[in-house]
């Protein structure tokens, strides 16, 4: 027998035996009377805090960012004089802050 003829005899008996079972498998699948599942979703309550529970959590957070941070760390805080910045009368804050400032704000930890 050649091999292509065997090939060949070998996917059809293998198609054939898929299909079969496929069949099997969906009428079961029709015939059982199964309830439908119905999912929810579990119901998770938190714990209520109370406001200092709350302010403490927050300072826990915050560690000892929140205590070190403050306009103290700029040399020459801005001004602002105008709060229109965008009209034709407005104009920008005065003052400086240098790119090492920025970086110094940005890298304290």
């Amino acid at each position: 027998m050649k091999l292509d003829v065997l090939r060949k005899l070998i996917r059809e008996e293998v198609k054939g035996a898929i299909q079969d079972e496929l069949k099997e498998i969906l009428l079961e699948a029709v015939k059982s009377n199964k309830q439908p599942i119905q999912e929810k979703a579990p119901v998770v309550s938190s714990p209520i805090k109370s406001k200092s529970e709350l302010r403490e959590s927050y300072r826990n957070i915050l560690g000892d960012t929140a205590a070190s941070f403050n306009t103290s760390q700029i040399d020459q805080p801005l001004r602002v004089t105008n709060t229109d910045t965008v009209g034709p009368n407005g104009q920008l804050p005065e003052g400086t802050v240098s790119m090492d400032q920025i970086m110094g704000l940005m890298n304290r930890q």
